[in-house]
């Protein structure tokens, strides 16, 4: 299945009528720098260093930040009216809150609609028709594991014995997980934290955090409390390594094997080839217990505020075609927002040699072309952090499972005053 030469051509009109246009911030005509502010590794740097190449009038410095930081200062920045990148990553969980904010955005047209998975184009979508972002990829789920610790601790590790053996469903991954206990190598826990392993199984649900007319369901829809009771139940048979996702004890952790699981959408495993570069081969993939699910997904959108606009609309439009999504999949994991691409052989048939030659394009199409995706609100992203919280002081001994309960509903009820 490949892109029809209408979406091609329309795409190629898109970047060159951007290339060639100028801007207020351009005047001199001498090399620009464009700023890419983005949140944990997109996988760009060898594009960044081909666009450069082909475009010597340009060059590209990327920013990073934490998840909450970056989304908090862009937020900020775009209050203030200046200080945004000239491109700015934005994560599923806070597109809605951005796209209410679709004015302080760059509108980038409706060419490109037809390569895009529908639900995808349509999250960055403003009520009046203005597109704020290209999405950079889906986040459909699997389990990424250890399986050199899952040998040593004498539970089964080829990777369809382990998908059979949670398959049928999360009760089934913690009496699984209870067994790696029992003679799991010294220093390693079962999973890498409360808030991760709820994303996962929240994202399983067919209603999430909001209903539809954006109203915030945290505290009377069952499969939440569901996802959340999981998850106190994981955390009270001392499963969790207690570790608090995208923080540097988290990142530490990958490389000192404090934990033998993590639920794993597409993106994830970029971020386990970053922070353990000494266990290659040593990572496996295997099916999500339940099957299906999606967590996160990325966009790149353009702030009005930038002085390139029309050099961020070509860089972002190029970041984001078919072939570098292609390329960033084969290169670090992150799956593509265009069908049509799940296809190709060298998609669908890709294996990764540092995941012991796992077949993740497989494994990640097959759960894109079943995803449902789920509604998200304006505060996905607050709401998500807001939980994860709640789940940490449970870890931590502060509160008791039903006292963090009814705080953490509090606190995200808040959240929508």
């Amino acid at each position: 299945m490949h892109l029809s030469r209408l979406t091609t051509v329309a795409l190629a009109a898109v970047v060159a009528l951007a290339a060639c246009g100028t801007d207020s911030g351009a005047g001199s005509g001498g090399p620009i720098t464009l700023t890419v502010s983005l949140f944990g590794n997109f996988g760009y740097k060898n594009l960044y260093a081909q666009y450069e190449k082909d475009h010597p009038n340009v060059k590209i410095q990327e920013r990073t930040a934490a998840y909450n930081d970056h989304h908090r200062d862009l937020a900020t920045h775009l209050a203030a009216g200046s200080g945004a990148g000239d491109i700015e990553g934005i994560d599923t969980g806070f597109i809605a809150q951005m796209r209410e904010r679709g004015n302080l955005f760059v509108d980038l047209g409706q060419q490109r609609q037809p390569e895009y998975l529908d639900w995808k184009w349509k999250a960055s979508l403003t009520k009046d028709g203005k597109q704020i972002a290209y999405g950079t990829d889906v986040g459909g789920l699997a389990m990424c594991y250890r399986r050199d610790l899952f040998e040593k601790a004498g539970v089964p590790f080829e990777r369809d014995q382990v998908s059979a053996a949670w398959g049928g469903g999360w009760d089934k991954y913690l009496q699984f997980g209870r067994e790696y206990a029992k003679k799991a190598p010294a220093g390693s826990a079962f999973f890498d934290g409360g808030g991760q392993l709820f994303n996962a199984v929240i994202g399983q649900a067919p209603v999430g955090y909001y209903s539809e007319d954006n109203t915030i369901v945290v505290g009377t829809n069952p499969e939440v409390r569901a996802a959340w009771d999981l998850s106190v139940q994981a955390i009270q048979s001392n499963l969790s390594a207690k570790l608090i996702g995208s923080s540097q004890e988290w990142n530490n952790g990958f490389a000192k094997s404090q934990f033998a699981t993590i639920a794993c959408p597409a993106w994830m495993m970029t971020k386990i080839k970053d922070q353990s570069k000494d266990a290659a081969g040593k990572w496996d993939v295997a099916a999500v217990p339940g099957g299906g699910g999606n967590w996160g997904g990325s966009y790149l959108a353009i702030p009005k505020q930038g002085k390139h606009i029309d050099e961020a609309k070509a860089l972002a439009a190029w970041l984001t075609a078919p072939e570098q999504q292609a390329r960033v999949f084969t290169e670090q994991g992150n799956l593509p927002s265009i069908p049509a691409l799940y296809d190709r052989p060298e998609i669908a048939q890709f294996k990764s040699d540092f995941f012991n030659n796992a077949p993740v394009g497989q494994l990640f199409t097959a759960a894109a072309k079943q995803l449902k995706p789920q509604y998200q609100g304006p505060r996905a992203g607050d709401i998500q952090t807001t939980i994860r919280d709640g789940l940490v002081r449970i870890e931590q001994g502060k509160q008791s499972p039903e006292d963090s309960w009814k705080q953490t509903v509090g606190d995200v009820n808040r959240l929508a005053k």
